[in-house]
C-alpha cells in the first residue's frame, strides 16, 4: 500500500469514528467524554484531509479552488483516483 492509499484509509477510518460518535451523541447528548472523542477525531481528520489534498489534490470539489485554477477535473478524473 502506498502513501497515498494509507492517507485516505486514515481519512476513512476517521469518517467512521466520526459517523459512529454522531450516532452516539444523538442519544447522549451530555456525555462529554464522547463530545471530546468527536472533537479529538474531527481535528485528526481535518489535519489528514489537508495532507492529502495538498500532497495528493482535492477530495471533493470544494476543496480544488486555490484562486488560481480548478484542478476537480485535471487528470486523472476524481472518480478514477484511488
Amino acid at each position: 500500500m502506498n502513501e497515498k492509499e494509507m492517507l485516505m484509509r486514515k481519512i476513512k477510518k476517521y469518517d467512521f469514528a466520526l459517523k459512529e460518535l454522531n450516532l452516539y451523541l444523538d442519544t447522549h447528548p451530555n456525555c462529554r467524554r464522547a463530545l471530546a472523542m468527536f472533537r479529538q477525531y474531527s481535528d485528526l481528520r481535518s489535519e489528514a484531509v489537508s495532507e492529502y489534498t495538498a500532497r495528493f489534490g482535492p477530495i471533493v470539489p470544494e476543496q480544488s479552488a486555490d484562486g488560481q485554477q480548478w484542478a476537480w477535473v485535471a487528470d486523472p478524473w476524481p472518480w478514477e483516483r484511488s
